[in-house]
């Protein structure tokens, strides 16, 4: 509730009760309440007078006038409610804030109210507060100011109820103020406390639906209108009160949805308004800005569909009142156009009647008035008549006049004219001065959005293309460049892409170079930020920083981002987020501006293993689904797709360099990796996934070269690019496997397709494509590995190969357990052995000694660790036969090493495969780089012997007392350092014997003398001095056969801490 204070200022209030209680005495010996319209003008005066003084003498600003005008006659209208519906003043003086001043006034009556807002032109104001009733008690004050006009009306009678209308048409304004909200609060308490009696002012004559307001004011009007049509005397208010019957028919009856009027003609209307009432406006201090808002609202109320259809009274009873009025205005010659300029009601009542008209002539409305033709062509043909004799010329505004109104309307943010901005924004003409013009746009960058902005760079371009002016251009560019800084993150991005479709160069690509002189140190200065790290605390500055020249040039943007990217370390992260807020640089799909900035700028001049994992991580980053579309759907700033086509197809050739090829298919497998955003079918499948597949296996298939010498300028692909290429097979093999499951059908031709072209490949490369087969094809092995295994005829068929002769079927047999754990798993369970034959099974840890010489250098870690497994089940069930030989002891040791044969056995068996590599019969099969990757190998292996007999000792750990406990530890603790050492004295044999004595064995050698010295330390008494001092003479003696000295210190210097 507004406080007391701010209604009662003492002096005004002071003043207007002085006035009505001199008009109360001058009203004697009738009460004030009594007072009679003929006698207003000899009672009345006083309060005029007060209402003058308070509102005209004491405030000279235009907007304070305005609010004691309303302040005045909500408290006099309050008044009068508080007599009408005599409320308890015991309430009253605690809740109303008006209780003070009413309560000092006399008792008044609805006279009172009419005349004085009559006498003070405050129909505006009247029909505000008359809004705030609820909409019965509006029809109930405004029947009773039609009884008031229509009696003993005069001229200003006549002109308060047009003023009345017309402001009803115009509705409510925009906004409310305290005055309002409380008047309507008080007005429905009023209500509310009066609901259950009628108002002894009520007029009988309308039996009112109190739920159509619309209605009742339609009927109220028309026909007090009616009454008093005889007491009408000049043209003017005849056009004016025609003009509100046919808004009132257009809005109310005709018109069933706003009518679309351009930007430019509700322009020309706004200030042809504006130009009349300043010829016609004589008291200083004119408004400019009220004008205008005001001239908006007159032109919406003649435009805009009233919010209810009124239903008490038809469109044919408003026809024929209308006819009605004409025809005797026509008689009384009220009609006649003036011979001097046209008023402002003239020109209104023709735009009404041409709306009127053009609305009648539609078939909808025809179709409406069947049975009733005849009193609308009469309308039809008076209205023609009516508008045939207003001859008359309607004043055109120039483009400088409307200039001046649209940059006022645009400088104070006006409502109503959303089309504004975009229509100035492409008036640079000769009407316009072009300071003025580009000032306001600098006034106003926040009233200017992305359409806005669209037509300014297009008034931009013709300015530059038509005008040697570079100064002026420039400064437009500037001014243009601002306002696309200060729009949303939204609109941002809707402008570049729409910037984007127009030209890859964005706005520079329209304009001179003159005018795009600075650009290039804009760009340095930009990215130096991002660079030198003052933005990587502020994202959005970064952003907002990268979207302003991207807007300018959305090449040279994307061109400089991946530079930095891949060439500055660590800078491809912070780029990224930076362009994932940019969605708006996302070019179509198959012409990629980034794709091709990426081509140009770094694909071609990656320099090092740095800018190569940069430029993968980069991608990377950019094709993760980390973007909101429109429509909530998560999108990719890079598509993988994009990359797949762009960086990945074209490369997988056979003659591409292997360098290329592994960083191809280290990002197809990102690409891979990433979330598939579509439900129904993988993203692959549109990427040509049969022949994908097919390049993937030939790579796989020259593999087996992976070790040849080059040819040439033709690299071999290396094992990295192997493990690559086995887990891509897996990967994309299983995505399209699903997909060829679904819908068997559509893929069954490329299917069959890629099953005949890899015939050719060698026969494990099939094995990886078995997702995609399914159970349209079997597993196909050489024949000779059926002599060795018993497989199911079901699921297995054999190849006559010419490679695989007598002999080969355990190196078939060992390939397949490389492939695969579930193909290992039904080979092991497949070997046909028989262990009662010790002849077979000798032949058979030979055979396979010999088998997995063969294998083991061109095997992956993973086919390597599956080989191992292999080796251990062997082993463990008695398959394999490997005698333990203790060519590494001096004496025979009394020690239970029956729990560590299988890790003794495995060592002493990688130990004769080494024998057999490093003998003479293979000592050319491998290049430098072929023996350091089986060194590795193999250190991998002794690694994990080395951890399995480490847990030896905590695997003793059984629940015995602590004195068991203590001795089993150092009985076992002895068996683990004796199998430490004939583990090291194996890896060191397998060192010398490698060519280069690989640095991945020595390294294995000084971890094992780590878990050595470990042992000891925890169980000291496990070895004696003497033992000590033996075991590391002998140690030396073993470690001394090293060429490198280095190593040999090294290893020299770890024994001797033991």
């Amino acid at each position: 509730m507004m406080d007391q204070e701010s209604w009662l200022s003492c002096e005004k209030t002071a003043v207007l009760q002085g006035g009505f209680l001199l008009a109360n005495q001058i009203c004697q010996p009738e009460p004030l309440s009594s007072l009679r319209k003929e006698d207003w003008d000899r009672v009345g005066r006083p309060i005029v007078n007060a209402v003058k003084e308070i509102c005209e003498h004491s405030l000279r600003d235009s907007k304070d006038r305005l609010h004691w005008r309303k302040k005045i006659l909500c408290i006099v209208w309050r008044k009068l409610l508080e007599v009408r519906n005599r409320e308890d003043i015991d309430i009253k003086w605690k809740e109303d804030p008006l209780f003070s001043i009413q309560n000092s006034l006399p008792d008044i009556n609805h006279t009172i109210l009419f005349e004085l807002v009559k006498s003070m032109h405050l129909s505006n104001v009247y029909v505000e507060l008359l809004l705030s009733f609820l909409p019965a008690e509006q029809c109930k004050e405004l029947e009773l100011l039609v009884k008031h006009v229509t009696s003993s009306s005069t001229e200003a009678d006549i002109k308060l109820l047009l003023e009345v209308w017309w402001e009803l048409l115009k509705g409510k304004r925009g906004y409310l103020d305290s005055l309002d909200h409380l008047f309507t609060a008080k007005c429905s308490h009023c209500n509310t406390s009066t609901s259950e009696s009628s108002s002894p002012h009520a007029s009988k004559r309308f039996k009112l639906d109190p739920e159509s307001t619309s209605t009742c004011m339609v009927h109220i009007l028309f026909e007090g209108l009616n009454q008093i049509k005889e007491h009408f005397t000049s043209s003017d208010l005849c056009f004016f009160a025609l003009s509100n019957c046919l808004d009132t028919l257009y809005t109310y009856y005709l018109l069933s949805s706003p009518a679309d009027l351009s930007i430019e003609v509700k322009l020309q209307n706004i200030s042809r308004t504006v130009s009349l009432r300043k010829r016609n406006e004589v008291t200083d201090g004119f408004d400019l800005i009220e004008v205008i808002r005001e001239a908006q609202r007159d032109l919406a109320a003649a435009l805009t569909p009233a919010e209810s259809k009124p239903c008490g009274m038809t469109f044919i009873q408003a026809m024929q009142v209308s006819l009605e009025i004409i025809c005797s205005w026509e008689v009384m010659r009220l009609l006649k156009m003036p011979t001097d300029e046209p008023s402002a009601t003239a020109i209104r009542l023709k735009d009404s009647l041409c709306r009127v008209l053009a609305s009648l002539e539609q078939p909808s409305h025809a179709k409406d008035m069947i049975g009733n033709g005849q009193t609308l062509n009469n309308l039809k043909i008076t209205l023609k008549g009516l508008l045939a004799s207003l001859v008359l010329t309607v004043p055109e505004s120039s483009a400088t006049e409307m200039a001046h109104i649209a940059m006022a309307i645009i400088d104070n943010n006006l409502e109503g004219f959303q089309g504004l901005p975009k229509w100035f924004a492409s008036k640079l003409s000769q009407d316009f001065n072009e300071a003025e013009w580009i000032q306001c746009l600098e006034r106003n960058k926040s009233v200017f959005q992305t359409k806005d902005l669209m037509t300014l760079i297009s008034t931009l371009i013709d300015k530059c293309q038509s005008d040697a002016d570079v100064q002026y251009c420039k400064k437009l560019k500037d001014v243009i460049v601002d306002i696309f800084c200060q729009l949303s993150s939204p609109n941002k991005n809707v402008t570049l892409l729409e910037m984007l479709s127009l030209s890859k160069k964005g706005l520079h690509g329209f304009l001179p170079n003159s005018v795009t002189v600075g650009f290039a140190e804009e760009l340095n200065l930009a990215f130096n930020c991002i660079i030198q790290g003052s933005a990587n605390s502020n994202l959005d500055a970064a952003v907002s920083a990268v979207s302003r020249i991207a807007f300018q040039n959305p090449e040279a943007t994307l061109r400089r981002c991946c530079h930095i990217a891949v060439v500055n370390v660590g800078a491809h992260t912070l780029i990224a987020e930076i362009l994932q807020q940019l969605p708006g640089l996302i070019s179509s799909p198959r012409d990629s501006l980034l794709c091709r900035c990426l081509q140009d700028t770094v694909w071609s001049k990656l320099s090092s293993p740095q800018e190569e994992n940069q430029f993968l991580q980069f991608l990377t980053e950019l094709m993760k689904c980390n973007i909101t579309g429109c429509t909530g759907e998560k999108q990719s700033f890079l598509p993988p797709e994009e990359a797949l086509r762009v960086f990945v197809q074209p490369y997988l050739s056979s003659s591409s360099s292997s360098c290329k090829i592994e960083l191809c298919l280290r990002l197809l497998q990102s690409a891979l990796n990433q979330d598939n955003t579509n439900d129904s079918t993988h993203w692959v499948m549109s990427c040509s996934p049969f022949p994908l597949l097919y390049c993937l296996a030939q790579h796989l298939n020259e593999c087996s070269r992976c070790w040849e010498l080059p040819k040439g300028d033709k690299t071999p692909i290396s094992m990295e690019s192997k493990e690559l290429l086995l887990s891509l097979l897996n990967t994309l093999g299983t995505i399209v496997g699903k997909e060829v499951a679904c819908a068997p059908d559509v893929w069954s031709r490329a299917l069959f397709w890629l099953y005949s072209k890899v015939e050719e490949l060698d026969w494990t490369v099939r094995f990886y494509l078995k997702e995609i087969w399914g159970q349209h094809f079997k597993y196909e092995v050489p024949n000779s590995l059926l002599a060795v295994c018993d497989l199911p005829e079901q699921e297995w068929s054999g190849l006559e190969l010419p490679q695989y002769g007598l002999g080969t079927g355990l190196l078939a047999w060992l390939e397949c357990c490389t492939l695969s754990d579930h193909v290992l798993e039904a080979m092991l369970d497949c070997l046909s052995l028989n262990l009662l034959k010790p002849d077979d099974v000798n032949m058979f840890s030979k055979g396979l000694l010999v088998a997995v010489s063969q294998i083991l250098p061109w095997c992956t870690t993973g086919e390597w660790d599956r080989l191992l497994k292999v080796l251990q089940e062997l082993l463990q069930s008695g398959k394999l036969y490997v005698p333990f030989s203790l060519e590494y002891v001096d004496f025979l040791p009394l020690l239970d090493l029956r729990s560590f044969a299988g890790e003794l056995r495995l060592s002493v068996f990688l130990l004769r495969i080494f024998q057999l590599l490093c003998g003479s019969s293979c000592s050319d099969w491998l290049p430098p780089q072929g023996w350091v990757h089986t060194g590795r190998l193999y250190a991998n292996a002794m690694r994990g012997i080395t951890s399995s007999v480490s847990e030896k000792i905590q695997l003793s750990s059984a629940m015995e007392s602590p004195k068991i406990l203590m001795s089993k530890h150092r009985a076992c603790s002895q068996e683990v350092l004796f199998a430490f050492t004939q583990l090291f004295c194996h890896v060191l044999h397998v060192q010398v014997m490698i060519p280069g004595q690989p640095e991945s064995l020595f390294l294995c050698a000084l971890e094992m003398l780590t878990r050595y010295e470990a042992v000891l330390s925890a169980y000291p008494d496990s070895c004696t001095a003497l033992q000590g001092l033996n075991t590391r003479h002998f140690l030396t003696t073993i470690a001394n056969n090293l060429q490198c000295a280095d190593m040999k210190a090294v290893l020299h210097q770890k024994i001797a801490q033991l």
